[in-house]
């Protein structure tokens, strides 16, 4: 059996409760019972679980063109009560949109020698899909659940879904 890692992408306040800056809307809570249900599949078989962190400086560049949000140690920027990482798994904060930039998840990912990466959470056209094509660029295999990513816009969804079944080579699960 392939070595496999979960990533559970910003899942956070500021982008699922519907006070948060960045509030994805109501498809971001739609998608909580599917993530929850890949958390407890992929535990019971031992996968890496990594829960990808936005996390900003109040000065960061990213500002320039969305509103501050997932400031570093705030409630906007921790993962919702409901998905609570366990001990042992890994949070891993990121400044940009791909989990790769800035952080240690390549080399998180070679000393578990994860071979195919499952990913979830949001925002679908945003760091679901650059993280996606560094994966891809990596040469994991990857696989992305529709029913457990969410965007701010369905048509953003919808086309990354897309792009990253037929221009990237991800597998799309149902």
């Amino acid at each position: 059996m392939k070595n496999s890692a979960l990533l559970v992408m910003d899942m956070l306040h500021d982008f699922i409760d519907p006070t948060g800056t960045l509030y994805c809307g109501p498809q971001g809570r739609e998608i909580i019972p599917h993530v929850a249900a890949l958390l407890a599949e992929h535990r019971a078989q031992n996968s890496l679980i990594i829960f990808v962190q936005d996390s900003h400086e109040p000065d960061d560049t990213e500002f320039e063109r969305f509103a501050p949000h997932c400031l570093t140690g705030q409630l906007g920027s921790q993962i919702i009560p409901e998905l609570a990482p366990l001990p042992g798994e890994i949070v891993l904060p990121k400044q940009r949109f791909s989990a790769f930039f800035g952080t240690e998840l390549e080399s998180i990912l070679q000393n578990a020698r994860v071979e195919d990466v499952h990913l979830c959470g949001v925002c679908t056209s945003i760091c679901v899909m650059d993280t996606c094509s560094d994966l891809i660029n990596r040469s994991y295999q990857v696989n992305v659940y529709v029913n457990a990513t969410a965007d701010f816009d369905q048509a953003a969804h919808e086309f990354a879904l897309k792009r990253m079944e037929a221009t990237l080579g991800a597998a799309l699960i149902n």
